[in-house]
């Protein structure tokens, strides 16, 4: 600032008012400018000038785009005297008299320290040390003030003191330097260490004049990892401020300006010096963070050396007071309540790189998706190459299948906390980008580490770049950009400069030809080691294989769970009852968990049937015992039956969930038979619905035929009102089904074997018959009418204490008996004692009440079967008697005598 003087044209004021303000700043050493208090928003300033003094004018930059003016320097003492000045009045309190004002507004005075005239005289201080002169040519003898003031300057020059010291000054004109010819140079040379300063002006709160110190470097210096609301430049040249930019400058100024301070210059992007001001009162990034005049900027805050952490609390302190630039700010998660906020949950599937399904305490399952990051994904001429060809992006996206497995391993099955950071509004469909439903966006850590961060820090995810007015992102946005900046650093995961992973994943479900050839690989393998990649139902899996890297569709051996809906030709296939259940307690248990499975064989759309363990659990056996499958017959041959076998009594007899209207039979009678020591005739009525060529034969309850006859009724009144389409069902070996017998009525069914779509043997399970007919008469069976709400009504028996003739044409002579007998009549059957695959029994007629077996043997067409059991031993003698009296008239298999003489073994009789 060049030295001033009172013009002497303008007369002062005979009595002058004493005023107070606050030193904001001194321009030079006779010039300063004081603030009053602010009230509202910033005070009022004024520019005071000291009467009757001059001191040297500050170094001043030639004006910018102006070529013909020059850098002007200091004049000797100048910067001493405003130094002088700075150090004792900057932020304190003085007094002041305007004794002159000009015609341009100028105002002169006299300024001491403190409330009163009683403090020091600045002007008399500056005279003492010998940094300003005295304005001598105005001077009146009748003025004491003047007069002291040239008293003063004679002592200083007499004491050699300041400018009046030997040498001329020259040693105290700073080399100013307004440029740097290379920033990012000069900053690195720093190494970021503190570096004094004095705070010479003030842009904005977060952007500010510095001058280093010793070398007087004159740096514009913007606050790391911040933002201040800024005063924009119109195109008139006027400034517009935007709301609390006058506030958030005054709140800096009156803290830093002019001040002695310390400068981490931290970095210098784009020719932009960032850096952080330390001063002993605080570190005002945080200050103006904290009182609502700044906001978090993250292109800038990667370079923060002092805690990114710290600023984000400061941020997050005043969103939650809603102060200043913040007044109208809702957080995003504003609307959640607390419990809804932050939770703790179990996972239970990984659906991709960013997004997780987990359980809640309360059972119900939310899907989460991490805050602020980005999976792998393809990026341009990629994205439209092999369009023809089937896509997985598990295994087609690079990396994206060591995200998903880095996620799986570390968290499926176990307890995470979540932090809800905001909810992510659903978007509608764009030209490039597809439809998103509304996600919940989380912070997800488990034991301290957050899974996000790892995953970026792997390079097997990258952080989304927002917008700064943009809050919906982590609340650790600042670790993400910093495991990021690492990844990169390292060449990690999606940063590698190396090839990028492929994974050959052969998927052969439904490959009925690969399934074949592939098939005796895994039987001899025993046990395989496997990933359940998805669960289609109950007890329907696609599985991958790690060792032979293929996806393979998997089927629980031995049990018949209840099926989900499905789409089929002929319609949406209902979901049988507890079908959903048992596909839950599938997925809870085993969904992208590892597990083992043997396998036994496979089905003829080349899916695999086994055995699936985890951690020593079998799959198979966990449905049975949770009352969610029956046990199917094919299990008679495994290691397991025993066990499902018994698993499957305890439900029946609870008669839970799949049992809950099972109707137990009194077949257990058998057992105890055995156990008697006298028979027990126990006769109830049935009626004989089919006669085996074995002399096996299939009966039904007369006491439950009445529910079978509604049944009937009632199914077929459904299949007239929606007939199935024809051929829209594909039958497989043990599924139950309903199949159009030649009298043209729908029967439930059994698939016993399918030899070709034209060649399917079907077992009718209400009546005993058998027959062969195309899958063009057989329809998938109406859950309502299953085997679960009325069991098979056939029950096949054969005849106690006989034996059937070898022989064929003695053997049909019997079946045609007892065709013409019995079939199709109502009966008395009593079991007398269980045989290797049924029941074996005596039958009475209904009328007579005659044993139809007993008959057989009087008449000669078939033999006695002789048991040893004593409570048999009246029956088995009367049977015998009656034999002998066959074999004595000779009658039929008897008119050649006892053909069992002899060799007589060999041909397969005994006696």
């Amino acid at each position: 600032m060049a030295s001033v003087s009172a013009p002497s044209q303008t007369a002062p004021s005979p009595t002058a008012a004493l005023q107070r303000g606050i030193v904001k700043m001194v321009l030079s050493g006779c010039a300063i400018i004081v603030r009053g208090q602010p009230r509202g928003g910033p005070p009022p300033e004024r520019q005071i000038n000291l009467s009757n003094i001059r001191a040297g004018a500050m170094a001043r930059r030639a004006a910018q785009g102006q070529p013909d003016t020059k850098d002007t320097p200091d004049e000797p003492w100048a910067f001493q005297a405003r130094e002088f000045l700075r150090k004792k009045l900057i932020g304190k309190e003085v007094c002041f008299t305007v004794e002159i004002k000009t015609a341009l507004g100028r105002e002169y005075g006299m300024v001491y320290l403190g409330k009163d005239t009683t403090g020091e005289n600045i002007a008399d201080s500056l005279v003492n040390e010998g940094l300003a002169t005295v304005r001598r040519e105005g001077i009146r003898g009748n003025n004491p003030d003047q007069a002291r003031l040239c008293e003063l300057e004679d002592q200083a020059k007499a004491s050699k003191k300041g400018m009046w010291s030997e040498g001329g000054g020259t040693h105290t004109i700073r080399d100013m330097k307004y440029t740097i010819e290379n920033p990012r140079n000069f900053v690195d040379s720093l190494h970021q260490k503190p570096i004094n300063a004095i705070i010479e002006h003030v842009r904005d709160g977060s952007v500010v004049r510095a001058l280093l110190l010793p070398d007087h470097y004159l740096v514009t210096v913007m606050l790391s990892g911040v933002k201040c609301p800024t005063f924009k430049r119109e195109a008139d040249g006027t400034e517009s401020p935007e709301p609390f930019a006058a506030e958030a400058k005054f709140f800096t100024e009156s803290r830093l300006l002019q001040r002695d301070v310390q400068i981490i210059l931290e970095s210098c992007p784009n020719q932009i010096i960032l850096g952080t001001i330390l001063h002993p009162n605080g570190n005002i990034t945080e200050l103006l963070l904290k009182e609502g005049f700044a906001r978090c900027v993250d292109w800038s805050m990667a370079v923060y050396t002092q805690g990114a952490e710290k600023l984000r609390a400061a941020e997050r302190s005043a969103k939650e007071r809603k102060v200043r630039i913040w007044k109208d700010y809702v957080a995003p998660t504003a609307n959640l309540d607390q419990k809804d906020r932050q939770f703790v949950a179990k996972v239970m599937q990984v659906v991709n790189a960013d997004a997780m399904v987990v359980k809640l305490n309360s059972g119900e399952y939310k899907t989460i998706h991490l805050s602020s990051i980005r999976p792998p994904r393809i990026e341009g001429e990629e994205k439209n190459k092999d369009k023809d060809k089937r896509f997985r992006p598990l295994y087609d996206i690079p990396y994206m299948f060591e995200a998903r497995e880095f996620l799986r391993k570390k968290l499926i099955g176990k307890k995470v906390n979540v932090t809800v950071d905001y909810i992510r509004a659903a978007t509608g469909p764009g030209e490039s980008t597809p439809a998103f439903s509304e996600r919940t966006c989380a912070t997800v850590t488990i034991g301290g580490i957050n899974i996000a961060e790892a995953l970026v820090s792997k390079g097997l995810a990258t952080v989304i770049r927002y917008r700064q007015d943009d809050d919906q992102r982590s609340s650790h946005y600042d670790e993400l950009l910093a495991a990021e900046a690492r990844a990169i650093k390292n060449g990690k995961g999606l940063h590698s400069k190396k090839e990028v992973p492929i994974h050959r994943v052969a998927d052969i479900s439904g490959e009925t030809q690969k399934a074949k050839q592939f098939l005796p690989f895994l039987q001899r393998a025993g046990r395989s080691e496997a990933v359940v990649e998805y669960v289609f139902s109950g007890s329907r899996l696609k599985l991958y294989m790690p060792k032979e890297t293929c996806l393979i569709t998997f089927l629980l051996a031995g049990i018949e769970c209840p099926r989900s809906s499905r789409n089929m030709p002929g319609g949406m296939q209902v979901a049988e009852p507890f079908s959903d259940e048992a596909m839950l307690f599938t997925k809870e248990l085993v969904l992208q968990r590892e597990v083992e499975v043997e396998v036994e064989s496979m089905d003829k759309a080349g899916n695999f049937i086994g055995w699936l363990h985890i951690e020593g659990l079998n799959l198979s056996v966990a449905l049975v015992e949770n009352a969610l499958s029956k046990v199917h017959f094919t299990a008679e041959r495994s290691a397991y039956y025993k066990t499902l076998v018994s698993a499957e009594e305890g439900c029946r007899q609870r008669k839970e969930k799949v049992w809950a209207n099972y109707e137990e039979k009194p077949v257990e009678e058998v057992v105890h038979v055995t156990e008697e020591k006298e028979r027990v005739a126990n006769y109830r009525a049935v009626y004989v619905t089919e006669i085996c060529d074995t002399l096996h034969f299939y009966t039904q309850d007369v006491e439950t035929g009445g529910q079978l006859e509604s049944l009937m009724e009632t199914m077929r009144a459904e299949i007239a009102s929606q007939p199935p389409v024809e051929g829209s069902y594909a039958p497989r070996r043990g599924d139950y089904c309903i199949a159009k017998f030649a009298d043209g009525e729908w029967y439930r069914a059994r698939v016993e074997k399918v030899e070709s779509p034209a060649k399917v043997h079907v077992f009718y399970i209400d009546y005993g018959n058998r027959e062969v007919v195309p899958s063009t008469r057989l329809a998938a069976i109406p859950p309502a009418f299953s085997t679960r709400n009325l069991p098979a009504q056939a029950t096949e028996y054969a005849f106690a204490f006989i034996q059937i003739p070898q022989d064929e044409d003695a053997r049909a002579d019997v079946v045609d008996c007892i065709v013409k007998d019995i079939q199709n009549t109502q009966c008395l059957l009593n079991v007398e004692y269980q045989g290797p695959t049924c029941p074996l029994v005596t039958i009475q007629f209904g009328d007579t009440k005659d044993d139809v077996g007993l008959g057989l043997v009087k008449e000669g067409l078939v033999m006695v079967d002789v048991r040893k059991e004593k409570h048999l031993q009246k029956m088995v003698t009367e049977y015998l008697n009656s034999q002998e009296s066959a074999k004595s008239a000779r009658l039929n298999i008897w008119r050649y005598g006892d053909f069992r003489a002899d060799d007589a073994d060999e041909f397969g009789y005994r006696r």
